[in-house]
């Protein structure tokens, strides 16, 4: 019996090999998973003054419908009324909804994500075009931008999306059940533009 402690191991691990695949030439889009994260549900309950405990503890303001809002160390993706996936580099892992259940202590019903979900990164200047092949929401500019969010479906597999920048790139939470799937159809449809995958 072995004393290393269990390390969490990627749904993508021998898919997402860092390569660049497709034409020659300078690649459309990037793809990257952000492993590592930290992941959890924010559900608020009523009446509570969770917007003032949010500020407090993490210094920014909940986003109002579907958005996304950064400070830095946690983001704040707004999915429905009242609800949010929290997000963090800092915060790895189940650390973050430990942070958050004390916290916000009260005001808030928290569930640890981070072993439930995949994010990718997706970026580049035909990054549109790729996910445009199976995503039913309009990503132009003029009406998607950074900073917007949605919840919807790729593919027939739901997604939360957020735009990080003008890039563009979005990251991309997926169930990880479906993780595998889900990679198959990014870079297939990537492929025409060229792709890379990296490792950050």
């Amino acid at each position: 019996m072995s004393d290393r402690p269990l390390q969490a191991k990627s749904a993508l691990a021998g898919l997402a090999v860092p390569g660049r695949y497709g034409p020659p030439g300078e690649p459309g889009v990037t793809i990257a998973e952000r492993a590592g994260l930290g992941l959890a549900t924010v559900a608020g309950r009523k009446g509570g003054p969770l917007r003032a405990a949010v500020k407090g503890s993490y210094g920014l303001d909940l986003p109002d419908g579907s958005a996304v809002v950064d400070g830095g160390e946690v983001s704040f993706v707004g999915y429905g009324p009242g609800q949010w996936l929290a997000v963090s580099g800092t915060f790895a892992g189940e650390t973050l909804a430990r942070d958050l259940a004390q916290r916000l202590r009260g005001l808030a019903s928290i569930s640890d994500q981070s072993g439930g979900r995949t994010v990718l990164r997706v970026k580049g200047p035909r990054a549109r075009d790729v996910l445009a092949k199976g995503l039913p929401i309009d990503l132009h500019p003029s009406v998607f931008s950074p900073g917007s969010a949605a919840t919807s479906t790729i593919s027939l597999m739901g997604v939360q999306l957020w735009q990080v920048d003008d890039a563009p790139t979005y990251d991309i939470a997926l169930f990880r059940s479906v993780s595998a799937s889900f990679w198959r159809w990014l870079t297939a449809s990537a492929a025409e533009f060229g792709y890379e995958v990296t490792t950050s």
